[in-house]
């Protein structure tokens, strides 16, 4: 079975699915933006029977994300469904939990604000938004290997660049998303917890 296969999503899952694994209440639904290959469903959803996670993702990536599902053969890793940031409806019931990794420093700044206004309309109250990747603070790097990235992220795309922790932080506030806790991953990475509140 051919299937899409991300090295840096190999060697985060583990570290991703211990800090997820302290907020979530099984059974649970969870609403992944932007599943890329599908691998940290897969993987996630093998070690907790009781969380449905529903991947979403552009058109164009779907078919990578259905081969994971189906090499995963789990009855808790749902088929991926098209979802567009720009357009983005949500046909089923509110979720638990919505995840998204590394995401925020390849889309628009305006895409970004769409997403968080999107969390809301899907999230169910004292639900769980989580955004994992790397972030700057006070607008300064948090490593030299960061620096590079963001270089090559400008260089492939003008709107690329690794995020401002206070700008993405401010956006959520306007949102209803109050900051649990910021953690420390692997490589440079954060995982920021907010809980959304009504």
């Amino acid at each position: 079975m051919n299937l899409p296969f991300s090295q840096a999503c190999e060697n985060n899952q583990e570290p991703i699915r211990q800090v997820m694994s302290t907020y979530l209440r099984e059974p649970a639904h969870l609403l992944e933006i932007g599943s890329g290959t599908g691998q940290h469903g897969a993987y996630i959803t093998a070690h907790h029977p009781g969380l449905h996670w529903h991947p979403t993702d552009r058109e164009e990536n779907l078919e990578g994300i259905s081969a994971w599902v189906r090499h995963a053969g789990l009855e808790n890793f749902h088929p991926p469904i098209p979802l567009d940031i720009n357009q983005a409806q949500w046909p089923g019931e509110k979720v638990d939990i919505v995840y998204s990794a590394n995401t925020a420093h390849i889309m628009h700044w305006e895409e970004v604000e769409k997403m968080f206004a999107f969390v809301p309309r899907v999230l169910k109250a004292e639900g769980h938004f989580m955004l994992y990747g790397p972030f700057n603070y006070q607008g300064r790097y948090t490593s030299e290997s960061n620096a590079r990235f963001d270089e090559w992220l400008r260089s492939e795309a003008s709107h690329r660049a690794i995020r401002d922790f206070e700008n993405i932080n401010a956006l959520a506030e306007q949102h209803n998303l109050r900051l649990v806790k910021d953690h420390a991953m692997p490589a440079n990475n954060r995982m920021l917890v907010w809980l959304y509140t009504l």
